[in-house]
């Protein structure tokens, strides 16, 4: 029971910590002077801090040792700096699921393109899926601003090629993570070079760029691998439709943002369609054992 309670108060918090990373970049870029720039190199140096502090103490006595890559490391910078420059116009809500739906769809896209089985009911809840970002980029007075809408699609879909790689990496995800954390440092330092013009901070929004990075990406990814492996497949994939869920009732509640129609019947088809692919999936997968056995 105990370990239970742990598993699910880790796999609580990351999810938590995965939307405040929404709720955060929209804060600072909404309510202070800091710009996109300064907030994405802010996020990403205080993110390899953390995580490289703990990889630090993990391996104490044996040097500072960490994995990554040059091309996992841009992927991450884009994924980054698109989603500070997305904020700047979508509300915290859009902007979760706008990425959530890039990315999800992008990555069972791929698993298609390689020449994974899909059944009918995968490739309904795809279209789903599909449609709710549709409807949620129809013109309207509560659509999100295009350059925003494509600036974070562009963040799913780098994201979703940081995690491709991570899958095709195996083994320590934190040390993994801290040294592509570390690898982005030079892509941000030139990021803000060529944006020294618009520069600008104020303490507020250094904290938050410094939480966002620090804590809701450091430990944030830091709590989800420590609570992975005890998930199956399935839950692993389902508890995620949680984060734009959650990052909705926080820009509610911090940013006095509006839940409207169109929002909500985009989200539902959007996480049930997915939710449809990954339920599918798993239970294939499941059936495909059992034939074996």
């Amino acid at each position: 029971m105990a370990s239970l309670l742990r598993l699910f108060t880790l796999t609580l918090l990351a999810m938590v910590a995965f939307a405040a990373n929404s709720v955060l970049c929209r804060l600072a870029l909404d309510q202070t002077s800091i710009d996109a720039a300064s907030f994405t190199s802010i996020r990403l140096i205080a993110g390899a801090a953390v995580l490289g502090l703990i990889v630090c103490l993990r391996q104490r006595g044996q040097g500072f040792k960490t994995r990554g890559s040059w091309p996992s490391a841009l992927a991450l910078f884009t994924y980054a700096a698109g989603f500070s420059f997305a904020y700047i116009s979508l509300p915290a809500a859009t902007g979760a699921l706008l990425l959530f739906g890039s990315v999800q769809i992008s990555m069972i896209g791929y698993g298609i393109a390689k020449g994974e089985r899909t059944s009918s009911l995968q490739k309904t809840g795809l279209v789903l899926a599909l449609v709710g970002l549709t409807v949620l980029l129809l013109p309207g007075a509560s659509a999100p601003s295009l350059a925003g809408a494509s600036l974070m699609v562009v963040a799913g879909i780098a994201w979703a090629v940081y995690s491709l790689r991570g899958k095709s990496h195996a083994g320590d995800p934190t040390g993994m993570t801290a040294g592509n954390f570390l690898r982005t440092i030079p892509f941000t330092l030139v990021l803000s070079a060529a944006l020294v013009e618009s520069f600008s901070v104020d303490s507020l929004g250094i904290i938050y760029a410094i939480a966002s990075g620090g804590i809701a990406s450091g430990l944030g990814y830091a709590l989800w691998y420590a609570a992975l492996p005890k998930l199956q497949a399935m839950t692993a994939a389902s508890v995620q439709l949680s984060v734009p869920v959650i990052t909705a009732l926080g820009g509610a509640l911090f940013l006095d943002e509006q839940i409207t129609l169109q929002m909500v019947l985009a989200s539902t088809a959007i996480l049930g369609g997915i939710a449809l692919v990954v339920r599918t999936a798993d239970m294939d997968g499941v059936g495909r054992r059992a034939t074996k056995n």
